[in-house]
């Protein structure tokens, strides 16, 4: 039975840890086979645009062996009338895995999933990214070798990006999640208590202001986003006087950052100058082109479990710090 990937909430502490170490071992070439998704198809499905993440995708399946079907927003029939439930069941018979980027509801998303024939991988929705979730956390780990105690401060808007993170990081020990976003910019309250709830059984924290004064100090990593997601709109014609006070710039930086080192990631596209600065985005402490290069080997870890499950190596040199 193939595994969907719709939400971090639908995924145990286990699964997300094991994705996260898969990762990293599939950057660092430890893979058990050449090509363990020959004669799988992968559908590559994306409504919005998407330079990194449909590209990872896409490369990933082949790298894996699969075959792609690329498809566009105006492709399939369900802009003619067809319903996504019949169209779940046609691709389903193609198939293996579909991965869909849309920024609407992830309703939509669930309805595809009601088959057990085709993986369905959420590349995106309104609410949530989980898959860019994933390969941030495993950066980190990468980077520091271990996730336990790690803060990670997050500036900009509470959006799709966010929340995953907030998600993820509630299931996973021991670590500390600051939100920093502006008034009616923040977290969605229904994600931000769900991730609380979740974080306190675990003994981890997720916290969100919005006063760009009270910045933590001593964080790990440094982490923001584009201040509008794109294809988006903000219904205040004067919104980015807002967000102004949340650009990561070299003074800020330096006053979170932690004397043994503080790293600073973006999931992109990066608006220079206003989401960050230029010194900060092209600094020594930023990693943002190796995160960006990590979402291959993490959509190559999601896609192998996807559709095959669990693929371990329990060789010594592959054991990880929790």
């Amino acid at each position: 039975m193939y595994k969907h990937l719709l939400s971090l909430t639908d995924l145990e502490q286990e699964e997300i840890s094991f994705l996260i170490d898969r990762t990293i071992q599939i950057a660092r070439g430890q893979n058990r086979e050449e090509q363990p998704l020959k004669g799988k198809t992968v559908g590559i499905y994306f409504r919005k645009t998407s330079t990194r993440t449909r590209t990872a995708f896409t490369l990933g399946a082949n790298k894996l062996g699969a075959s792609v079907v690329a498809y566009g927003p105006n492709d399939l029939q369900t802009n003619t009338g067809e319903s996504v439930v019949d169209t779940a069941h046609v691709l389903a018979g193609y198939l293996d895995a579909l991965v869909l980027r849309t920024a609407e509801s992830i309703e939509e998303m669930k309805i595809l999933a009601s088959q057990n024939e085709m993986a369905i991988i959420n590349a995106m929705s309104d609410l949530e990214h989980p898959t860019q979730a994933l390969s941030d956390l495993a950066m980190m780990k990468q980077h520091f070798g271990y996730l336990n105690g790690l803060h990670v401060l997050y500036l900009g808007e509470g959006n799709s990006t966010a929340a995953a993170l907030a998600l993820a990081m509630s299931k996973l020990p021991a670590m500390r999640l600051t939100l920093l976003t502006p008034v009616d910019y923040g977290l969605p309250q229904e994600i931000l208590l769900q991730a609380q709830a979740l974080a306190a059984k675990v003994g981890t924290r997720v916290e969100q202001s919005h006063n760009p004064a009270c910045l933590p100090k001593n964080v790990d990593v440094v982490y923001a986003t584009r201040w509008q997601t794109t294809g988006s709109t903000k219904s205040n014609p004067d919104w980015k006087e807002s967000f102004k006070p949340f650009c990561v710039t070299q003074k800020l930086l330096k006053h979170v950052s932690k004397p043994t080192g503080t790293i600073f990631m973006h999931d992109l596209p990066a608006v220079r100058n206003e989401d960050v600065v230029d010194e900060v985005l092209d600094g020594p402490q930023s990693i943002v082109f190796c995160q960006a290069k990590n979402k291959l080997f993490g959509a190559m870890a999601v896609l192998e479990w996807s559709i095959l499950g669990e693929v371990r190596d329990d060789s010594p040199e592959n054991a990880y710090a929790a």
